[in-house]
C-alpha cells in the first residue's frame, strides 16, 4: 500500500536532492556526563554512510568496528553530524586522525558507550527547488499544520532500498525460501519486514481518519500509547486531550515477540498486519509525530525554499516532505548541486 496522508489534496510539485549542500542533518544528542571512561565525539561526515565513517575510525585506531558506539544511522548523500563513542584510552591516537570527509567537531566524556537510540531527535535543513510564490505559501501553511496536528510516522523510502528489492529479500527469508548467514543482514531484513507491515497498517488508519474524523488522526478503543519519555501504556479511557496536547502518542506494531498488542477495534485492524510466528523482538512505534522549531526562508529570485525542522528519533525528513507535497517520493539518482546554478 502506498504512503498516504491525512489531507487529500492536489500534489505540490517541488524538487529536493540528497547531496551535501542541499540536505543537512544534525543529530541532537543526550546530555553526556562529562566524565567517564568513554569519549563521545561529535562528528561531521560528508558523502559517507555511518558504517563508512565508523570503519575509518576503526582502521585508524586498529580496533574492531563493533567497539565504536553510535546512536543512529545517517544518510550518505548529505552533510550530517552525529555522535559516536570510543574508549578514552584511544584519545592520544585519535589526535592524529585525518580524513577528507570526516571532521571531529567536539568531544566530551561519558560513563558508557553510546547505544542505538541514545539521541533526542534530528534537526534537518533542506533546500526545495522549483517553488513559485503560490507554492511557497502553500508549503508554509501545510508545514505549520503538520506542526499543530502531526503527520503519519511512516518509514521512508530509504528503509527499503533504491529499487525496493530488499522487501522481496526480506519476505523470502521469512518464508524460508532464502537462507542468510550474515547476522547483521538478517536483522536488517527482519526490520524491513516489520516496517512494511507497519506502513500498510498506518495507511489503513489514515484512510479511516480521513473518512470518519475530518482528516485528523482518529484514536480507537484498544489503542496502545507512548509517553514523551517512551513509556508504553494502555489507558483506561481514550486520552484525546493528552494526544492533542502532544503528551502521548498512539502507536503501531512492529510485529514480533514480547510486545503489547492492541485490543478491541484497534486490535482488529492491527491483527491484519501482524505475524505472530516471527521470533525476533517486537516493538511499538509512534503512529503520529509532530515536527518542531519550523523555519522557512523563501528566495523568489531562484525559486528556492529552505525548510528547517526537528523530528523525533527514528522519523524521516522525506516523509515530512511527502506530507507537504501530498505525494510519495521514490529513491532516485542524486544530482549535483550545480544543476541548479
Amino acid at each position: 500500500m502506498p504512503r498516504i496522508y491525512l489531507d487529500e489534496k492536489e500534489p505540490i510539485h517541488f524538487k529536493f536532492e540528497q547531496n551535501q549542500e542541499d540536505f543537512v542533518v544534525d543529530e541532537i544528542g543526550l546530555k553526556w556526563k562529562g566524565n567517564g571512561n568513554f569519549m563521545v565525539l561529535h562528528v561531521q561526515k560528508i558523502e559517507l554512510t555511518t558504517w563508512d565513517m565508523i570503519a575509518a575510525f576503526a582502521k585508524h585506531l586498529n580496533i574492531n568496528a563493533e567497539k565504536i558506539g553510535y546512536a543512529g544511522l545517517k544518510d550518505k548523500h548529505a552533510t550530517t553530524s552525529q555522535y559516536i563513542s570510543i574508549e578514552a584510552k584511544y584519545e592520544q591516537t585519535l589526535k592524529r586522525f585525518r580524513h577528507p570527509q570526516i571532521k571531529i567537531l567536539d568531544k566530551t566524556r561519558h560513563t558508557h558507550s553510546i547505544r542505538m537510540g541514545d539521541l533526542q531527535g534530528n534537526r534537518f535543513a533542506i533546500n526545495l527547488f522549483e517553488v513559485n510564490q503560490i507554492q511557497a505559501g502553500q508549503i508554509q501553511k501545510l508545514a505549520k499544520k503538520s506542526e499543530k496536528f502531526g503527520l503519519p510516522n511512516y518509514f521512508g523510502y530509504q528503509r527499503f532500498g533504491r529499487d525496493e528489492d530488499s522487501i522481496e529479500q526480506a519476505k523470502a527469508m521469512i518464508d524460508g525460501e532464502l537462507h542468510i548467514e550474515d547476522a547483521k543482514l538478517k536483522k536488517f531484513l527482519v526490520s524491513i519486514y516489520q516496517s512494511v507491515f507497519f506502513n500498510d497498517w498506518l495507511a489503513e488508519r489514515i484512510l479511516l481518519s480521513r473518512k470518519e474524523n475530518n482528516a485528523r488522526y482518529m484514536l480507537l478503543e484498544g489503542d496502545i500509547y507512548m509517553t514523551t519519555e517512551g513509556k508504553i501504556f494502555t489507558p483506561k479511557k481514550m486520552p484525546q486531550k493528552d494526544f492533542e496536547a502532544k503528551k502521548v502518542y498512539p502507536t503501531g506494531l512492529l510485529c514480533g515477540r514480547d510486545v503489547f498488542r492492541a485490543r478491541a477495534k484497534a486490535g482488529e485492524i492491527e491483527a491484519k498486519y501482524d505475524d505472530g510466528f516471527l521470533y525476533d523482538k517486537g516493538l511499538r512505534r509512534p503512529a503520529i509525530i509532530f515536527p518542531k522549531d519550523l523555519k522557512l526562508e523563501y528566495n523568489n529570485n531562484f525559486d528556492i525554499m529552505k525548510i528547517a525542522f526537528t523530528l523525533p528519533k527514528g522519523s524521516y525528513a522525506t516523509v515530512f516532505l511527502e506530507n507537504i507535497a501530498s505525494k510519495e517520493f521514490k529513491a532516485k539518482k542524486v544530482k549535483k548541486r550545480n544543476n541548479h546554478s
